[in-house]
């Protein structure tokens, strides 16, 4: 049994620490970034408004229940007539046999017309809800574009550390040779020679600490916005880094998807509807509310004589009910008409905004789609330089493995060489980057068009 109890522990940790691929840690963010449980927390209270506007028609009841006493004895002939005892006859400290009441009671009004009123609160309440998906959608789309760059950004320092290693990798080679050349006396190589491999080669291991830092910086990044559990292990499954295969569409393509699409262009929309609905109800707050009324009395003492006569008063035993027609209506004509201009003013300023987020949501899109034809362009322009520079650097180190190259022509190919490689993993990263940021920004997923094909209007985009 233990062993068996071992096995599963064993197997139950190394499913725990399987690779995360991207679209995993995109899964678990948009389900566990603390930004979108926070929404999902406020879309809760949106709902909870939304059907406390719904049942605004029911009837507001109020009730009571009590006992009371000792109550002094009231007895006469139940018509009204005068008191039969010493004690209900005179008003002095003599109360009699002492007894105890016991009231109840209920009161309510259900409304019938109210000029639209609940109408328009009803309206507002599902227009929150609205605003509290589209918050919450959001939230989930900038946990998923945080959560790639984090991964895209291991992805980079991993293909950093290969360039690194591999560039390592030929200068321990070219010192190699420094030291075959030094020992055969060659007077191609000086000790100086020895001193250029030396000192490149640190600062290449500089770069490789650098590189180090960025990944963990970057699982650190991953940790937190997919809310891993203290203590989880995290492996990540690296994508390499390579370039867009494809054509941009044109930028007015994502302008008209993102007015129908972005979360926040919906949330503000319904936002400004609600809003209309607030002016509604502050317009028609100048009108009465018409409503049945109903009440319920019952009231029982026990040295008191119930009463039969309709005409007789008799507070200690009771019993009554009844409906009314009734209209409500306060007249607070100022305070009506203040509260009125400040909700068209909060509207007002509602529209401003919608007007000021279109403007940045369209500077949004323009700068992503700009960032990342440049990024597509650069990766395309340095994927040749990086092609070169491998040739450079293979000649290079040819010749002076002969003897018929310097220290510097090597040492300069493997600068180039190295930094092109980076450069052209960099502009990938930023294409990557970019493709996500104008996804963000445009609220739906964005696909390239295949490169044989002109840059006209892509289909319409759908919605995440």
């Amino acid at each position: 049994m233990r062993v068996s109890i071992t096995s599963i522990l064993v197997v139950a940790s190394a499913a725990a620490a399987e690779p995360l691929t991207l679209a995993q840690l995109i899964e678990r963010a948009r389900a566990n970034d603390h930004r979108v449980k926070e929404a999902q927390a406020q879309l809760k209270v949106f709902q909870a408004k939304y059907n406390e506007a719904k049942w605004a028609w029911f009837p507001r009841i109020d009730s009571y229940l009590a006992f009371a006493g000792p109550t002094p004895e009231a007895k006469n002939d139940g018509l009204g007539g005068a008191p039969t005892t010493k004690a209900s006859l005179m008003y002095d400290l003599d109360f009699g046999p002492p007894g105890v009441t016991t009231r109840a009671g209920a009161d309510g009004v259900m409304p019938i017309f109210t000029f639209g009123k609940l109408d328009a609160l009803e309206e507002a309440g599902k227009k929150g809800v609205e605003a509290g998906q589209a918050l919450q959608t959001r939230a989930e789309d900038e946990a998923e574009l945080q959560v790639s760059q984090a991964f895209y950004g291991y992805c980079l320092a991993a293909s950093g550390k290969r360039v690194i290693a591999d560039t390592l990798t030929r200068l321990d080679d070219a010192r190699k040779t420094l030291e075959r050349l030094r020992k055969e006396e060659s007077e191609q190589v000086t000790q100086m020679d020895v001193y250029k491999i030396d000192y490149y080669r640190n600062l290449v291991q500089a770069q490789l600490t650098a590189a180090d830092s960025g990944s963990t910086f970057a699982l650190s990044a991953i940790r937190l916005l997919i809310a891993a559990k203290p203590g989880e292990e995290l492996q990540i499954v690296e994508e390499e880094l390579k370039a867009q295969e494809g054509t941009l569409p044109p930028v007015e393509t994502y302008l008209a998807t993102a007015e129908q699409l972005r979360p926040e262009l919906k949330a503000i929309g319904a936002g400004i509807a609600a809003r209309e609905q607030e002016v509604l109800i502050r317009e028609r707050m100048f009108y009465p509310d018409l409503g049945i009324a109903g009440f319920f009395r019952w009231a029982w003492t026990t040295n008191a004589t119930r009463q039969y006569s309709p005409f007789a008063y008799d507070p200690y035993n009771d019993l009554s009910a009844g409906l009314l027609l009734v209209a409500r209506y306060q007249w607070d004509f100022p305070q009506k008409s203040a509260q009125l201009a400040q909700a068209r003013a909060e509207l007002q300023k509602m529209q401003h905004q919608r007007d000021l987020l279109a403007s940045a949501v369209r500077m949004e899109i323009e700068k992503a789609w700009s960032d990342t034809k440049a990024g597509m362009d650069r990766s395309a322009k340095l994927a040749l330089a990086e092609k070169e520079a491998r040739r450079w650097a293979t000649a290079a180190f040819t010749a002076f493995d002969i003897g018929t190259g310097d220290t510097r022509e090597l040492v300069d190919a493997f600068t180039a060489y190295a930094q092109s490689s980076l450069q052209h993993a960099q502009a990938d990263y930023d294409t990557k980057i970019g493709m996500r940021s104008l996804a963000r920004a445009v609220g739906a997923k964005v696909e390239l068009l295949p490169p044989s094909e002109p840059k006209t209007p892509a289909a319409p985009l759908q919605p995440r």
